[in-house]
């Protein structure tokens, strides 16, 4: 196998000349060998990475720091990866010490050595086209990586916002479905007074709305970023525009609303909007698995449960008893919540962590912020086709068109007694009013 020798501050490297990435990613991938998941499990960093290389070469290209052979060729490579190109080579763990600049420098090796091939040189020839002097030109690991992070999670959000939406339209659509069919209210697990089964369906709707506008809140404060700064001066360039220009590109790069955070280096040592996302994922993952143990108590068996609801069959309940099934979508997606609402724990701690002007902890913060969007994305999304989409009502025609004239003191009773029935509603009838869902709604 052909190789090539890289030199840093340490010493020679051995590389395989397979290998897109440089010196400083191999000492990466021997030192932090932790959760197993590198870079490359989250295509949205690797484009972002990219996005923020290819904006800060535009910019040092503008002020005559880099030329128009090596800005094209950065330009090219960077494209060609958010294309799908050698996401392979993004190999170093998500979690690692330096504060991100493993992850930084896998990005820079990368991106340098595809943009020789581009302009006809070989990996590893950094005479004419250098990771650190050209691909990182005018910026540091303290303001390229959190950017690129903090763009990473805002692109995530698309994917979980999207899943909140179609699965907030499929109880919606529940809701009216179940509009006519009176059931036993609860309370505190006990019988309570007569409602309505739509509405409960409803509410659930409603409590995903609420999280869906509080992400695209937190959205707007990750997009104010820090690039063109550094951890102990304004601005790593010797032009003072030079921030203004290269968040002027990204925004156009990554059609997203990036700005420059008015205080530079907060992005890096407040951290506080990964905070707030963080603390959204916690009260949606709190959420979601409340209405999971709702929907498993009111499909609980007709014998001694609420056997109100039919959730769709998705295999077989027990290896005992064949002929029953369980409510295992659920199940899974209250799992998914517990190792979110840890997730966001250690984001705090971790957030807590940081000293004076920087936050070395940033990685792992990012780490977890990441895992929780994947995973509450797929886990919405399989709660939502594999489960609410097939939820069926018990005993659909228990009641219509009299509801909105049954007495209620003696459907109460006759709820309480275990007497109402299709038949015996209709006897119920009188000015006084239980409102339909159709109102309510």
């Amino acid at each position: 196998m052909s190789s090539r020798t890289e030199h840093d501050l340490l010493g020679d490297e051995t590389l395989p000349d397979s290998a897109w990435y440089g010196i400083q990613t191999l000492r990466a991938l021997r030192n932090f060998n932790i959760t197993g998941i590198p870079i490359n499990h989250f295509q949205d960093l690797i484009n972002t990475l990219t996005m923020v290389k290819q904006a800060s070469a535009e910019a040092n290209h503008e002020f005559g720091l880099l030329n128009s052979k090596k800005n094209d060729a950065i330009r090219q490579a960077c494209m060609r990866i958010r294309e799908g190109e050698l996401h392979n080579q993004f190999v170093v763990d998500l979690i690692q010490g330096g504060a991100g600049q493993s992850t930084n420098m896998n990005a820079n090796e990368v991106i340098a050595n595809l943009a020789l091939t581009i302009m006809g040189h070989e990996k590893g020839e950094y005479q004419y086209l250098h990771p650190n002097n050209d691909i990182n030109m005018s910026q540091s690991s303290y303001d390229a990586y959190p950017t690129a992070a903090r763009l990473a999670v805002v692109l995530s959000t698309q994917t979980l916002s999207h899943a909140l939406r179609s699965i907030k339209s499929s109880f919606e659509k529940k809701a009216e479905e179940f509009s006519g069919i009176f059931k036993v209210g609860t309370t505190s697990t006990q019988d309570h007074t007569p409602a309505i089964l739509g509405e409960s369906f409803l509410a659930f709707a409603q409590m995903l709305e609420d999280e869906i506008l509080h992400i695209e809140k937190a959205c707007i404060q990750l997009s104010k970023v820090n690039l063109g700064a550094t951890v102990n001066i304004s601005s790593m360039s010797e032009h003072k525009s030079y921030s203004a220009r290269v968040i002027s590109h990204l925004a156009r790069i990554s059609s997203l609303p990036v700005t420059f955070s008015s205080q530079p280096m907060e992005p890096d040592a407040d951290i506080k909007a990964l905070l707030a996302i963080s603390e959204i994922q916690k009260h949606l993952a709190v959420k979601l698995s409340s209405i999971c143990n709702d929907l498993c108590l009111l499909s609980s068996n007709q014998r001694n449960g609420f056997n109100e609801i039919n959730l769709p069959a998705a295999q077989a309940g027990s290896s005992i008893t064949s002929d029953t099934t369980t409510a295992v979508i659920p199940e899974a997606v209250n799992q998914t919540a517990f190792q979110v609402m840890g997730h966001s724990l250690t984001v705090c701690i971790a957030a807590q962590a940081g000293n004076l002007q920087h936050n070395a902890m940033e990685p792992v913060i990012i780490y977890n912020i990441l895992n929780s969007m994947k995973m509450l994305s797929s886990a919405i999304y399989m709660l939502d086709h594999r489960c609410i989409r097939g939820v069926t009502a018990n005993n659909p025609d228990m009641m219509t068109a009299q509801l909105p004239h049954c007495h209620l003191p003696t459907a109460e009773q006759a709820l309480k007694d275990k007497l109402l029935d299709a038949t015996s509603l209709s006897r119920f009838t009188s000015p006084a009013v239980i409102p339909s869902m159709k109102t309510a709604v």
